[in-house]
């Protein structure tokens, strides 16, 4: 075993180039057996083994920074970083996060979640370096999907000049800069050889030992090779931003990368090494379904199949609830950002492919794009994941909003999202989409809910949103609400009240079933529109209370608690004790769903505690 030895970069760099295939070996069945448990990425960390290994042989972090885009595939990286004993708490509960922290390792140069951020950070580390009158590198591992956001681009654009920035384009589904012709493939295949590099090198090493003349050698040897390659070659896309290119590399070849990565060092100025790997190499369900593999909740290892959680769930419901809706309405068009498994919109994508269009990586995009549609008359329905939706917030007020065009935006994962972690947590949604004037923002908890929010969505005039969690349908045990979209659940005249929407529902019925034991009589009062707050209909239903709480499941400031307890305040008169239950202050961790709500205060059993000390403190005074 090398694998359980390496406790620091250092060990890597030790390890003789025959053994470097035996650790890689390893490095996949640890992450198969972790991943399989654990849930997490499997696919992009498997193609990237060869990759990561040479990059700690190469470069020496902490001093060396390596910054990994979305930061999913840097599993391999943890291993190499003195994680390895850890590994198994990977996404669980005070364990090892599935994406890099800063707080969690100094290797860890910069935390990501979303995409194509690495460019840009990399780019602001590197120039920090210089000015501080440091002499490392700076690297930026970038996948191919990341290049359909602009913020790449953005970043790209501002990158020469920079010197000992590194840019790894890991290419394992599609080619960025296609060359033309086969003397281009052939001198692109060329100029990455570890031939070349030795004939270049030497002949450099040569030509500097020659008194006088050997520095305007070496600089005429250049201008003769950049003019030759380019009246036979177009320029690639990188090197028209000025930046130095080598590639395509085979991403499988760690001797190869090695060779690449070391060139791209003593060149010195900005440059970018294109990897051609394969998602999931190395394990063959993975590697003939890489999508499935991309994130995971676990799967077993010997026949490939993949856990699935307990019923269908919300996005999957969505799925055929706007399939039905688009086969009597040919106005309806749905827009994915790169997500469209994820978001329940496959089907959709299959039976309406006129009406389908995944936009890449581009929330910013792919709301503007849907303003346009709706401008025109269509139905727009953007699906995308809260904590995503976050990139579209200027698109939402700006684009949507202020003209009061009819786009809907379904966002999926609302809330807590588990393993996943701080990232991924949808839990700012409310307070930013309530915020907008003319946004209707809705949340349904049940599946009928769902549908007739979807409806009313069509059927609406100006923006609406959608929020819903990641799981399946709770199950109320046989409780039922009356009313609509603000109803009720046990006795109206009892003395304690929970306000509550979405997921909390469910905790808010466990709760009250927790005091009813205790003998203080709850009701629980369930909001499905957010925005417009419909403050009568709330007051009507809480009134007579003695005590009420507000439990939801996103942040405290701006959210729909301290709504009520402003329209309390300004209502004046003899007011109930009130209290919030709502996260505060704190970006939660990962873990299961249950043990976050816990920590931040907002299981039932927390806000069981909560209300009661709220009302006994009422029944002292």
């Amino acid at each position: 075993m090398y694998l359980e030895n390496i406790k620091s970069p250092a060990d890597v760099k030790a390890l003789k180039r025959e053994e470097l295939p035996v650790l890689c070996e390893e490095i996949r069945q640890k992450l198969l057996e972790t991943v399989s448990v654990n849930g997490g990425h499997l696919a992009s960390n498997l193609c990237v083994v060869e990759l990561t290994v040479a990059l700690h042989r190469v470069f020496s972090t902490p001093e060396d920074k390596i910054v990994f885009d979305v930061g999913h595939q840097s599993y391999v990286h943890k291993l190499l970083t003195g994680r390895y004993e850890r590994f198994g708490t990977l996404r669980c509960h005070g364990g090892v996060s599935g994406f890099t922290r800063r707080c969690e390792s100094e290797h860890d140069a910069f935390g990501a979640g979303h995409s194509s951020t690495s460019i840009s950070a990399a780019a602001g580390i590197a120039v920090a370096d210089r000015l501080n009158g440091r002499d490392n590198y700076t690297v930026a591992v970038v996948g191919d999907g990341a290049f359909t956001g602009g913020m790449i681009y953005e970043a790209i654009n501002n990158c020469a000049g920079i010197d000992r920035l590194i840019i790894i384009l890991n290419d394992n589904d599609m080619s960025i800069s296609p060359n033309v012709g086969g003397m281009s493939r052939y001198f692109s295949k060329f100029r990455s050889s570890t031939k070349y590099f030795r004939f270049k090198n030497g002949t450099k090493r040569a030509f500097s030992h020659i008194p006088l003349v050997g520095e305007p050698l070496i600089k005429g040897g250049r201008a003769v090779k950049n003019w030759f390659k380019k009246r036979l070659l177009s320029q690639n896309y990188f090197e028209q931003f000025g930046l130095s290119y080598y590639g395509p590399v085979d991403g499988s070849d760690e001797k190869h990368i090695e060779a690449v990565l070391r060139e791209a060092m003593q060149d010195g100025s900005c440059s970018v090494v294109h990897l051609c790997t394969k998602k999931g190499k190395g394990y063959a369900p993975a590697e003939e379904h890489p999508d499935r593999f991309h994130g995971i909740s676990g799967f077993d290892i010997a026949t490939g199949e993949i856990k699935n959680g307990a019923g269908e769930s919300f996005s999957e419901r969505f799925g055929k609830l706007i399939c039905d809706r688009a086969e009597k309405d040919g106005r309806i068009a749905a827009i994915t950002a790169a997500m469209p498994d994820g978001t329940g919109l496959c089907e959709f994508a299959q039976r309406f492919p006129q009406r389908f269009f995944d936009v890449g990586i581009a929330e910013e995009h792919a709301l503007t794009f849907s303003c346009g549609l709706a401008a025109e008359g269509m139905v727009p329905v953007f699906a995308v994941y809260s904590t995503f939706m976050q990139r579209a917030y200027d698109q939402l007020l700006h684009d949507a909003a202020i003209q009061g065009l009819h786009v809907i935006c379904m966002l999926d994962r609302a809330g807590l999202v588990g393993p996943d972690g701080a990232t991924h947590h949808g839990i700012f949604d409310v307070s930013f989409t309530c915020a907008i004037p003319g946004v209707t923002v809705y949340s349904p908890d049940t599946f009928d809910s769902l549908e007739e929010c979807f409806d009313k969505a069509l059927a609406a005039e100006g923006p609406v949103v959608i929020r819903y969690p990641k799981d399946s349908e709770p199950d109320y045990g046989g409780k039922v609400f009356r009313g609509g979209e603000t109803a009720v659940c046990g006795d109206e005249d009892a003395p304690c009240a929970i306000i509550t929407y979405g997921r909390m529902t469910e905790n808010a019925l466990c709760a009250a079933d927790a005091l009813e034991a205790r003998g203080i009589k709850t009701k629980v009062i369930r909001l499905t529109k957010l925005s417009p707050l419909p403050k009568e209909e709330i007051f009507a239903l809480a009134g007579g209370a003695k005590a009420l709480l507000t439990l939801e499941e996103g942040i405290e400031a701006g959210g729909i608690g301290e709504r009520i307890g402003a329209l309390l305040a300004e209502r004046g008169g003899k007011a109930p004790a009130y209290g919030i239950a709502a996260i505060n202050g704190v970006f939660p961790s990962h873990g299961k769903n249950a043990e976050l709500f816990d920590e931040l205060g907002i299981s039932a059993e927390k806000a069981a505690q909560k209300l009661r000390a709220l009302y006994e403190s009422n029944n002292e005074t």
